[in-house]
């Protein structure tokens, strides 16, 4: 089975679209199934990253201080056409084209249909029509089941909600049961995604200056791609609890040792919430507010707010609560698991569901 995938990564978009690709394209290779990336070199691609990762990379023109998002919107038939190309370079057949794009809809997958087998799409905004014959939505939403009405072709498989969650490896290993959460916070990991577009690690830093809790250790991870990550860097040595990490592979370990979280509303959700992750979220992007109104209502964290809203003060106000409440700890504790059951995760459903296809 030959697998072509189409995302991006860029300071705009951050690394998200690319991280949860990366997880998708490691299962499927251990199917057996040949897998390679098409990208566009925009500023902040993840380009060198998926290539260190052993994949190939066929890399769209480079744009250099071009808007994503707007490139993408004015320039969709272009890069429809650039893609084609490639596929067609290739000299074989392509049995799935998978799209991971918030700037791509029905309109360019459909120029892409006549030279591929099948089409996948990634989504989680249910905003724009697709052409697809399988769709991803891995978050969890008050109407999951009506998202896309009208919006897909009535044969496209629907694959919704957190229990269809790409995880990697380093998260499914972990026996979930055996997690020792005890009624003290000793850690608090604070994490933002690869970039951070909104600057919240500086934010959280200057709230565990203010808080002055010596007895917690502070686990602070960035991503590469973080613009401000020498001087998150430079704070951190300055504070003795705080322990600095840049582009860590071993995030599901770091999370296991943590007793509360304090990050962004995205895709880390359900990393945190498979391991029954107490958290903190700021909405960082707009396609974060309903998945974090939803899983905060649901109880399995605390979402404070947009990021222009949240302060300094919101945050350590916040941290200082949940660490003289366990109860409400252990509360979120026990609602991650109603959201996120490891069970159904651990069998890789997505990757049956594509492998079906060929059949």
């Amino acid at each position: 089975m030959n697998v072509v995938i189409r995302t991006d990564a860029s300071l705009e978009i951050g690394t998200g679209h690319v991280m949860r690709c990366l997880t998708l394209a490691k299962q499927l290779i251990r199917e057996g199934v040949e897998v390679s990336f098409i990208c566009r070199s925009f500023p902040g691609n993840s380009i060198s990253f998926i290539q260190d990762q052993g994949f190939h990379v066929h890399t769209l023109p480079s744009l250099v201080n071009q808007n994503h998002w707007q490139w993408m919107r004015n320039f969709w038939n272009q890069d429809a056409q650039e893609t084609k190309l490639i596929i067609k370079s290739l000299n074989k057949k392509t049995d799935l084209l998978i799209i991971d794009h918030y700037e791509l809809d029905a309109k360019w997958e459909s120029e892409l249909r006549s030279g591929v087998e099948h089409i996948m799409v990634i989504d989680d905004l249910a905003d724009r029509p697709h052409d697809c014959d399988l769709l991803l939505d891995q978050n969890y939403y008050f109407d999951m089941q009506n998202r896309y009405k009208g919006l897909i072709p009535d044969q496209c498989i629907q694959l919704l909600g957190p229990d269809y969650v790409l995880l990697r490896d380093e998260f499914l290993s972990i026996d979930v049961e055996k997690i020792d959460r005890d009624s003290n916070v000793n850690n608090i990991l604070v994490f933002f995604g690869g970039t951070d577009p909104t600057g919240e690690t500086l934010k959280t830093l200057q709230a565990v200056k203010d808080l002055s809790c010596s007895d917690i250790e502070y686990t602070v991870v960035v991503g590469v791609a973080n613009p401000q990550k020498e001087q998150i860097e430079q704070i951190c040595d300055q504070i003795s609890n705080v322990t600095f990490y840049c582009q860590v592979n071993n995030m599901a370990e770091l999370m296991v040792k943590a007793d509360l979280a304090v990050g962004a509303g995205g895709t880390t959700s359900w990393e945190r919430c498979f391991l029954a992750l107490p958290s903190i979220t700021v909405i960082v992007a707009n396609n974060q507010t309903e998945l974090s109104e939803a899983v905060a209502e649901k109880g399995a964290m605390y979402c404070l707010g947009t990021s222009t809203e949240v302060t300094a003060k919101d945050i350590g106000g916040k941290i200082l609560e949940l660490c003289n409440s366990p109860l409400k700890r252990n509360k979120m504790i026990r609602n991650c698991w109603e959201i996120v059951n490891p069970k159904y995760v651990k069998e890789r459903l997505v990757i049956k569901n594509i492998m079906e296809l060929q059949k």
